[in-house]
């Protein structure tokens, strides 16, 4: 209890502990749900990756470093093995689906809709937008408990836990992806491509060095699956030092520079909550249907980007 009773740790940050633990919770929750599921032939593999994931989320600041590295691989080990899967998922009738969507209407989406509007309420106040999205997601809870009766603690649990073990360790590709930019610019990687970029970019040659910025984000993208994860190796590389310092704009260049980043973002099976999970949820028969649909789109705006970036800044 030191920690909430700390006066020198921010109360955002004691809010966001308590969010990794009720998530840590969910998880722990999720794999005991699984290990007393019989009809999921890899039960005791899935109940494994879930339970120590929860107790990593959930205690890992209190956990020895060493401790919680070694728990991590540890639950790499059911996936690696293939010994992670889904039981039988009982459906909800078509009726009762029919019945509380003519029952709450539009009201549907005002849960939804409250997390995205907490996070930018939490933001605008100066505080944590993630805070403000765990809080949503109370309100959200509420809001669904006021429509029905029928949505008790016990079905949002359930729900969460089917959900989880449908996405499985696909679950965590966001959380490791947005982490690789930090250690991509840890490692010197940032200078590396800057002096590659060197021999291609004419210097004082802002055209050209916006093209090779977006079409590096785009790449970077495309193989850490995280956009956030790109722009920071590359404005480091290429945007610092062969557009900005020649008077590019800085605010069109990082931001119209990171929405070329998602152009790669729809060409990758590296991101994997946009373009695997929902071939997995939607149960579709070509593994990359979403990304060959999302292709020409993606090639049309980044086009226009990099446009755009050369015009205005």
């Amino acid at each position: 209890m030191s920690f909430f009773t700390d006066p020198n740790i921010t109360l955002d940050t004691k809010l966001l502990e308590l969010l990794y633990m009720f998530m840590g919770v969910i998880c722990l929750y999720t794999g005991f749900k699984n290990l007393k599921d019989e009809t999921n032939k890899h039960r005791v593999g899935t109940a494994t990756f879930w339970i120590l994931l929860g107790i990593v989320l959930a205690f890992g600041r209190w956990l020895p470093s060493k401790v919680s590295g070694a728990l991590i691989i540890a639950l790499t080990l059911p996936t690696i093995f293939k010994r992670v899967g889904v039981g039988e998922k009982k459906s909800i009738p078509q009726e009762k689906i029919e019945e509380y969507a003519n029952k709450i209407g539009l009201k549907l989406f005002l849960p939804a809709l409250s997390m995205g509007i907490f996070a930018i309420i939490f933001a605008l106040l100066g505080s944590n937008a993630l805070v403000g999205i765990g809080v949503g997601v109370i309100v959200g809870i509420m809001l669904l408990m006021f429509y029905s009766k029928d949505n008790t603690i016990k079905v949002f649990f359930n729900e969460a836990a089917d959900t989880l073990t449908i996405l499985g360790p696909l679950s965590l590709m966001p959380i490791l992806l947005a982490s690789l930019g930090a250690i991509f610019e840890s490692a010197g990687v940032g200078e590396v491509i800057s002096k590659l970029v060197s021999y291609i970019v004419p210097e004082g040659n802002i055209t050209v060095g916006i093209i090779v910025f977006a079409l590096g984000m785009v790449i970077f993208t495309m193989i850490m699956g995280n956009a956030f994860a790109a722009i920071t190796v590359m404005l480091a590389g290429v945007a610092g030092p062969f557009v900005l310092q020649y008077g590019a704009d800085p605010v069109i260049i990082g931001m119209i520079g990171l929405t070329a980043g998602y152009c790669g973002t729809l060409l990758t099976p590296m991101a994997a909550n946009f373009n695997i999970l929902p071939v997995a949820m939607l149960d579709m028969k070509d593994r990359f249907g979403v990304i060959k649909n999302q292709f020409l789109l993606a090639v049309c705006l980044l086009i226009f980007q990099i446009i755009y970036m050369i015009t205005f800044s």
